[in-house]
């Protein structure tokens, strides 16, 4: 019988998921409704913050994140070079230039000595990717911020229930953007949230999801009236309903799939324990990592093959390894649009050749995991 395609990651819907999206569908309300506050205050509960803005996608949390901290032409925002392009995107929606810092090749975490490299007088915020699940050096980052009046963001959509020094993840940082696509933690299908304790700033939010109008509908029947004031320009971000009563139900089972997530990267830990040619991420010892994403990188020097041909040996296997991911300005509007040129970040480049991606997903079965690392193990023979 032939071996069933495994993939690099996967939502998880179950009945109660379903009955929750059947009875937010026959309510009244399936936009701008109550489940929409109800998800937003169960989840910042979750991270431990006070103020939670639901957006429909995380980009648009990223981007939304962007606009709190007045981010504007001429304004310089750094990321890590190596992230999913939206991280950086979202800069440039408001008008600001991103500045690409090194990453750490053992974490692949934005590199605190690059960060305090690449601050100018123009720089407004730094973004801090945390790579696969684990929070990057937020006390670190914080020092360098502070003290000259930056904005510090966590690019957290990899991280729900990371801890960083005993805090959790959706606290340390000014703003904290999440993710809620199928292949993250949990899913509301597309969505996101930002989770601040700056009310202020969380009012703004709010208007700037819904085209920068001070009210909603529902507020607006709440209160009898039919006036509103659009005070800014801003976007439609709003996340439905439905999709937030989906939130809401895969919200109770988070910490297990936490829970199961760990306990599948200490197994591919201790399997790839004996193979000389793997060098699993670090995790460092003052944090917790919530394992969006298990990565590996290959040791090309005791192989006979590159990072393309595994990947092409992984997936004639049936397994959908994949890579996270290229340097952003290696893509062709960073180079056109701003003139980037390789050699900007050495260690992300270098580690870029070697990563890839491994299944990592709850209902991922022990018998499939054996596969997969016996299909890494066949890479040595290669050749």
């Amino acid at each position: 019988m032939a071996r069933a395609p495994i993939p690099y990651g996967r939502q998880n819907i179950d009945d109660e998921d379903l009955a929750s999206v059947a009875e937010a569908l026959r309510s009244a309300w399936l936009t701008t409704g109550p489940r929409v506050g109800e998800f937003e205050r169960a989840f910042a509960e979750f991270c431990g913050a006070g103020q939670g803005v639901a957006v429909n996608s995380g980009t648009a949390a990223l981007h939304t994140a962007m606009r709190a901290l007045k981010i504007g032409p001429g304004d310089e925002v750094i990321v890590p070079a190596i992230t999913f392009a939206a991280s950086a995107n979202a800069a440039i929606y408001e008008g600001g230039k991103p500045v690409f810092a090194d990453v750490e090749p053992d974490t692949l975490l934005i590199d605190p000595t690059s960060v305090e490299q690449k601050i100018t007088p123009r720089t407004r915020a730094i973004v801090a990717v945390d790579y696969g699940g684990q929070p990057a050096d937020y006390d670190a980052l914080r020092a360098l911020a502070a003290k000259r009046g930056i904005g510090l963001v966590a690019d957290a959509c990899h991280a729900p229930g990371a801890t960083y020094k005993g805090r959790k993840v959706g606290t340390i940082a000014d703003l904290s953007a999440f993710s809620f696509h199928p292949v993250k933690h949990l899913t509301t299908c597309e969505g996101g949230m930002v989770l601040t304790n700056d009310l202020e700033m969380a009012a703004h939010m709010r208007r700037f999801r819904n085209h920068g109008i001070d009210s909603d509908h529902r507020s607006r029947e709440k209160a009898g009236t039919f006036a509103y004031d659009m005070v800014e320009l801003g976007y439609n971000y709003r996340l439905p309903d439905v999709q937030c009563a989906l939130g809401i139900a895969q919200l109770k089972r988070l910490p297990q799939w936490i829970s199961d997530r760990q306990a599948i990267a200490a197994r591919y830990d201790k399997m790839f324990a004996d193979l000389p040619f793997v060098r699993p991420l670090a995790t460092r010892p003052d944090r917790t990592n919530a394992y969006h994403l298990y990565v590996i990188r290959l040791d090309l020097g005791q192989l006979q093959v590159d990072r393309r041909r595994a990947f092409d040996h992984l997936k004639d296997a049936g397994i959908a390894a994949n890579v996270h991911y290229a340097p952003i300005y290696h893509h062709s509007f960073y180079r056109e649009r701003f003139g980037y040129q390789p050699g900007l970040c050495p260690q992300a480049e270098a580690t870029y050749r070697e990563i890839l991606t491994l299944p990592m997903f709850p209902g991922l079965s022990e018998a499939d995991q054996g596969y997969v690392v016996s299909k890494v193990r066949e890479l040595k023979n290669l050749c």
